[in-house]
This record gives C-alpha cells, structure tokens and sequence, in this order.
C-alpha cells in the first residue's frame, strides 16, 4: 500500500490519494459542524450578550435609541416685554411750574434787588496829596416806595490799586455810627458825599498813612450787603 503499484509513475498515485484524504477530511468537518449547530440552536439576531456573558438582552430598537422628532422640545424665545415708557410718563406728574415771583409790597423793605449803589469820583482824576470827594449814590429802582437803612455804620467806599491791593477805606480811621431808615420813592436817588484826605489807610488805622502814588484807581462802594461796579479814578 506504501509502495503504489500500476503502469503510471508513482508521484500521480500520491496525488490522488491525498485529494481523496483531503475531500474525506472535509466531509467530517462540515458534518460536525452541522451537528453541533443543530444541538445547540443558532443566537437570534437580534440578542446581545450582557457585560457577564451568561444573560442575553434584546437589542434597542431604532426609535428607542434615536428619539423622535416630536419628542424633542426645542427652547422658544421668551416674549419681548412691551415697552413701559408710554405708561410711566403717564403715571409721572407733570413737571409744576414755579411759583411765580411775590412782587414788591409798596412800603416795604427795599430788598438789594431794589436798590442800586454807585460811587461817583468828583473829580475822576485829581493830583497826588489832593482832597477829593467821592459820593456814594443810594437809589430805588423799583416800581414801589419801600424802607432802607442809610446809616453810616452800613456805608463804605474802598479804593484799591490796578492789581486789586487795598489802598483806602472810609472806614478804616474815622468810622461813624448813626440810625438812619428812609422811605425811597421809586427811582429817587440819596447822595452821600466822602471826603478823602488823600492818604492810605487800613482796617483799624494801625498802618502810617502815606500818600499813594500817581496812578489809575478803582473806587468800590456798598450801602450793607448791596454793592456798586467799579469806579475808575486817576492820581496825577
């Protein structure tokens, strides 16, 4: 049997053998493999094994894996609230109009809106160690009479040098007190005449008292709180 035996040479009865070998191992393989799978049954197609491999689950369906559209809730926009403005100026009072202005009482207290101050240099130059006068000019501007106090404690002319350095003052050396309330009719003018002894002077009179240089001056006035422009006047 080892040793084949016919008029072909020996390689070609090999050959054939082994194709017979081979086609019978074939045979045995797929009848085992039939068998087996008949015993056993074949797992559904749509089972899965579990993490532990011993129990069998059936497989998400589509639609529980993949929600459905209508499911789904999209986010909507929240309403625009309407604008409030319309109402809240509607429910705003009104702006008040101010209270109109109390005109003056004739008789009354002349108030400094009333009144007006001036100081008159007479003359507007004079020479250097000169006496000139200066006249603080009082008068009603209203429409009314009203009341004032003129007194000299309130009265005032100041004279001040062309950078504003105080040089003289009525006051300063020979103030005088006295009680002096008068009744303005509208657009009367008081003239209150000052004699300037031509020296400087300072609050108190403590300062010496020389004469001040040639020059252009400012004379400032005011009768209490009320105040008068500015006055030029001119030391030659």
């Amino acid at each position: 049997m080892l040793h084949p035996v016919g008029p072909l040479p020996a390689v070609v009865y090999w050959r054939r053998r082994l194709l017979v070998l081979g086609c019978a191992v074939g045979v045995l393989g797929g009848g085992g493999w039939l068998g087996v799978a008949v015993a056993t049954g074949s797992p559904d197609e749509d089972t899965v094994l579990t993490a532990a491999g011993d129990e069998s689950v059936p497989a998400p369906a589509l639609d529980q894996v993949v929600p459905s559209l209508a499911a789904v809730q999209l986010p909507t926009a929240e309403p625009a609230e309407e604008p409030q403005d319309a109402e809240r100026q509607d429910d705003e009072p009104a702006d008040e109009e101010p209270p109109a202005e109390a005109l003056p009482v004739d008789g009354g207290p002349c108030s400094n809106d009333m009144i007006g101050v001036e100081v008159r240099p007479t003359p507007a130059s004079s020479p250097v160690g000169s006496k000139p006068t200066f006249d603080l000019v009082v008068t009603n501007v209203s429409q009314v009479s009203c009341v004032r106090a003129l007194d000299k404690g309130l009265q005032e002319i100041v004279m001040v040098d062309a950078s504003g350095t105080r040089v003289w003052g009525s006051n300063d050396c020979f103030p005088e007190t006295t009680t002096d309330p008068r009744t303005l009719q509208p657009g009367e003018s008081v003239v209150f005449p000052v004699l300037w002894g031509g020296l400087s002077s300072t609050p108190g009179c403590t300062a010496e008292r020389v004469p001040p240089a040639p020059g252009d001056y400012r004379l400032r006035g005011r009768l209490d709180t009320a105040t008068s422009p500015d006055a030029a006047f001119t030391l030659t």
